[in-house]
């Protein structure tokens, strides 16, 4: 039904401009669209990998919370980097943040719209009643 949909805002200026929410609540469902590494307070972005991912985790944990879900309800996840070797590095923030929700996973090899972002998620959680 089109009444359980509701956007998520994370007050972003690239939303407004490209068009998109942070996050679409359908139901039980939240769709958060893919988030990189920005501080979107401050609109600035860090040079290293290992913190782009925890900021990108924490944007994604707050995009989560605003549409009433955790981390922990986390279904299936993507990852994109723009470089095979900045996986080693990231895998232990991965493993902090997933290792006991163990979402279906998919890690891609990429180029991003930002030359400073180095990573970008995406994740699918089913809120719990």
């Amino acid at each position: 039904m089109i009444d359980d949909r509701r956007l998520v805002s994370s007050g972003s200026t690239f939303e407004k401009i490209a068009g998109y929410s942070r996050a679409v609540v359908d139901g039980d469902w939240v769709f958060v669209s893919g988030t990189t590494g920005f501080d979107y307070a401050k609109m600035t972005i860090e040079d290293d990998v290992v913190a782009q991912t925890r900021q990108t985790f924490r944007n994604i944990e707050k995009a989560l919370a605003d549409a009433g879900a955790g981390l922990s309800d986390v279904v299936r996840v993507h990852y994109y980097i723009t470089k095979a070797e900045y996986w080693e590095k990231i895998v232990p923030v991965l493993g902090e943040t997933f290792g006991e929700i163990r979402p279906a996973a998919t890690a891609v090899i990429c180029g991003l719209i930002d030359p400073r972002m180095k990573i970008e998620i995406d994740v699918t959680a089913r809120r719990s009643p």
